[in-house]
């Protein structure tokens, strides 16, 4: 994510500031924040001063409000730190992680300036690697055709938003299907049952688009039909591709570790069936950042291995079996 800036306001200095937090400014950053938290965006945008308005639209507004709440999550408290050309900054610190915010006030107390200097990457949480104990999330065997931390074991280490992604299908004799090759139910893993890696909160669905045929794609719905959960210690699991009207969970569901949450599918930006899997910092599809993804008891390639993090070409399943 870019700089987010609503409005250039004159940003000249930062030092020197003042430690008199005018009231009317107070005011209005407890009603942005309360506006923020609850998505009322409309408020928010009425909150802006005429000039504002012919800056950004409601529409545009709320999508960068959505943005942020995707990255940074909601609002736990806005701190005054100073003010600098009478604009009053705020170090604001949101459930993922910390910025600051510049907002300038008119004579009739509208904001005719707002400021949010950028997605700060030093300050956002960062996963060098998952907390949460979790298991392979299939039932049966199955073979990781990208995973690992190079470029050559796993070509998604070239975006860093899905760096440490795996992709995780099912072979039997050298093959990852067998009969035609133009029917996803000639593919080994399609319609295989996806189970929760651990306890979460489901905070991302994606239903309704339709499974490629093979060896098409679709550009249009990237990660196809999706969940993603969220763990207690804040972070997030990303299933894509999964089936089309296959995933039994909704957004705000609490699951438990083994539970089936849904279907390996071909839907997205993917030629054949497969499952994307991935640990990220935010529950953005996009502006986010990979980590390493490690299970605490699995089988690979017939050895049991603890706290393993798979490679290209290894056979994985769990140690405990999991049935319906």
């Amino acid at each position: 994510m870019k700089h987010l800036i609503i409005k250039l306001y004159l940003l000249t200095t930062f030092c020197c500031f003042s430690q008199n937090e005018q009231e009317r400014f107070r005011i209005v950053a407890s009603e942005f924040q309360s506006s923020y938290n609850e998505s009322n965006d409309k408020d928010i945008y009425g909150m802006f001063d005429a000039v504002m308005k012919t800056y950004l639209s409601l529409e545009q507004t709320s999508n960068l409000l959505n943005t942020i709440r995707s990255n940074f999550g909601l609002i736990e408290n806005m701190q005054f730190l100073g003010i600098n050309n009478s604009a009053h900054m705020y170090r604001t610190t949101y459930e993922l992680g910390v910025s600051d915010i510049l907002i300038a006030l008119n004579n009739k107390n509208k904001i005719s300036g707002f400021f949010i200097p950028k997605n700060l990457s030093e300050n956002i949480l960062k996963r060098e690697r998952n907390a949460t104990k979790m298991i392979f999330p299939f039932k049966e065997e199955a073979f990781v055709f990208w995973g690992g931390e190079t470029k050559e074991a796993n070509y998604h280490m070239a975006d860093i938003n899905q760096q440490y992604a795996y992709d995780i299908l099912m072979v039997a004799d050298g093959s990852s299907h067998k009969g035609d090759p133009t029917k996803n139910e000639s593919y080994f893993v399609f319609g295989k049952d996806i189970i929760a890696p651990c306890d979460a909160k489901v905070v991302k669905v994606i239903d309704g688009i339709k499974d490629n045929i093979p060896g098409e794609i679709n550009m249009k719905d990237l990660t196809g039909n999706t969940i993603i959960l969220k763990t207690a210690n804040q972070e997030y699991v990303l299933f894509a591709h999964l089936k089309l009207n296959s995933i039994l969970v909704q957004e705000g569901n609490l699951v438990k570790q083994g539970q089936v949450i849904g279907q390996c599918g071909n839907s997205g930006n993917t030629s054949e069936a497969h499952l994307h899997l991935q640990l990220q910092n935010t529950a953005d599809l996009f502006n986010t950042v990979g980590a390493k993804l490690y299970f605490e008891e699995i089988i690979v390639n017939g050895v049991v291995k603890k706290d393993y993090m798979p490679v290209k070409e290894d056979f994985v399943k769990n140690k405990r079996k999991f049935t319906d």
